[in-house]
């Protein structure tokens, strides 16, 4: 899987609960997840296994292991990226990003503050949200 430009780190001043040195980092995570969740890269679309992850269970953080999204919030957005209309309670946090020459809503990990993708407002009924994520910042754990 190739990656795209890594944008900045989030702040350094933003307290976490689950915090580890960068080589920490660098030796529980891939190359790859390492460059998505801490220095907030984006996988390439249609790269992602989880792309097609029909199950019933629930997606985590890949970064500390925290319930992120239930399967059933899931959907097929067209963009290449998982995504889903709605997080679990208390899984995620949002800042504002304006890299890319735009203003993004990103998502992060609110326990570890891995970065995990961006939020819209072009998904599906009931929220009306679209939470595109990075695959490779997520791991599956089927019912």
């Amino acid at each position: 899987m190739a990656l795209l430009g890594k944008g900045a780190k989030a702040s350094e001043a933003e307290q976490f609960e689950f915090t580890l040195s960068e080589e920490q980092w660098r030796e529980r995570l891939s190359p790859k997840a390492y460059a998505v969740l801490r220095e907030e890269a984006t996988e390439r679309a249609g790269t992602s296994p989880l792309n097609d992850e029909k199950r019933a269970g629930v997606f985590h953080c890949a970064g500390c292991d925290l319930p992120l999204f239930d399967a059933k919030t899931k959907y097929e957005s067209g963009t290449g990226w998982p995504s889903f209309y709605q997080p679990l309670p208390n899984a995620v946090g949002e800042r504002e990003d304006r890299g890319w020459f735009m203003v993004r809503t990103e998502v992060h990990c609110r326990r570890c503050g891995g970065h995990l993708g961006h939020v819209f407002t072009d998904g599906p009924p009931p929220t009306g949200l679209r939470y595109c994520m990075n695959g490779v910042a997520l791991r599956f754990e089927p019912a």
